[in-house]
Order: structure tokens, then sequence, then C-alpha cells
């Protein structure tokens, strides 16, 4: 008997697989936002194991990066710059944005998922969800301490107003900077944002 086919009706990791998973994926993305997504939820629907979408893509950001096309995927390249002096924290992630987005093969693909958010309500939920929890959610996790949440955002905040300046809008002349320069310039209110406001001693 030949049981070359699967006992379980699964597909094999085949090209067609791969695509028919990122059919799935692409579809429950759009309709359900990041968060209720899950890579066995996506198996399950695409008839898959769940090991192939990790075989394939590595893991729900590499899923959700694939399905739209993303060389350089915003959480991927967040958790590289992680790493290291907490101090030196705003200068890695930084350099890290500015290295992704200046590159044309990885930064091309961001500026076309943006500028569709800004005209799709869908894919715009979809990235505000990522954004809320693979970026501002690990940047708070990684800080901790009192409102972390709300430093990260502010730190978040700042880099949003960076991609929207330099690569949306190319304002001058931050979108002629070089990297150096903007790490130089921008680098206080980063560090100001993951310290916090300062706590003014009660009066009595």
């Amino acid at each position: 008997m030949n049981k070359s086919g699967g006992g379980r009706g699964r597909r094999r990791g085949s090209p067609d697989t791969r695509e028919a998973i990122l059919a799935v994926a692409r579809r429950r993305f759009l309709a359900d936002g990041y968060g209720p997504v899950t890579m066995r939820s996506v198996a399950a629907e695409a008839g898959v194991d769940a090991a192939l979408i990790s075989y394939f893509f590595g893991s729900k950001k590499g899923l959700f990066g694939a399905v739209l096309g993303l060389v350089a995927n915003p959480p991927e390249v967040l958790a590289g710059a992680l790493p290291g002096d907490p101090a030196e924290l705003p200068e890695r992630v930084l350099r890290a944005l500015v290295g992704a987005w200046d590159d044309p093969e990885r930064g091309g693909p961001l500026l076309l998922m943006v500028r569709a958010a800004v005209h799709d309500p869908d894919l715009t939920r979809l990235v505000r969800d990522l954004l809320e929890r693979e970026i501002v959610g690990r940047i708070a996790d990684h800080l901790g301490g009192p409102d972390a949440t709300a430093r990260a955002g502010a730190f978040g905040t700042q880099l949003s107003g960076l991609v929207f300046a330099r690569y949306i809008l190319a304002l001058e002349p931050v979108a002629s900077m070089t990297p150096d320069e903007l790490i130089r310039y921008l680098t206080p209110g980063l560090r100001a944002a993951v310290r916090g406001p300062s706590r003014r001693p009660r009066t009595r």
C-alpha cells in the first residue's frame, strides 16, 4: 500500500502549498486583524500541518511579512535592534529603521504598504494592530518599569513621524540627511521618550 500521500490528508511542502497558505493568511489577516490570527488556525484552513508554516515563514511575523511582500519585516527589524546596552537603544533602532527604509529593495515594499494602508481601512487596521502588538508592545516589554507602554508609544510615535517625513512626504532637510545626521538630531528626543517625563517633587 502506498502511503506517500500522508495519512491525514495534509498538503506537503510544495510551492503550491506555500501559495495556499499565503492566500488563507492574507484573507484572515485582512478580515480579523493581526492579533486574532494564529499559525494553527491558518494551517487548519489551508489544510496543512502547522509545522509547514514554521518551515516556510519561521513565525507569525514572518508570515505577515510574506503576505505583504515585505523584504524587511518591521517586527523582525526591531527584534534585531533590541539586544544590547539599553542606553544605546535609540541609536540601534534608528540605524536599523533607516537602514531598512533607505535600501530600495527592502524599503520599496514598506513604502507601498504604508501608502496602501492610507486608502484601505482593512489594511490600516491590520498595520495598526501589528505595530501596537509587535512594535510598541515589544518595546514596552523591553523597557519595563512604570509607564512602559506610554514610553514605548512615545518612542514609536517619533519613529512613525520620521518615516512619514522622510519617506512619504520627502520633507527637507530630513529627506536628505545622512543616517548619522538623523541619529545625531533624533536620538535626544528618543532618549527622552525612553526615560519618560520627569516627576516633579510634591509641594506642600
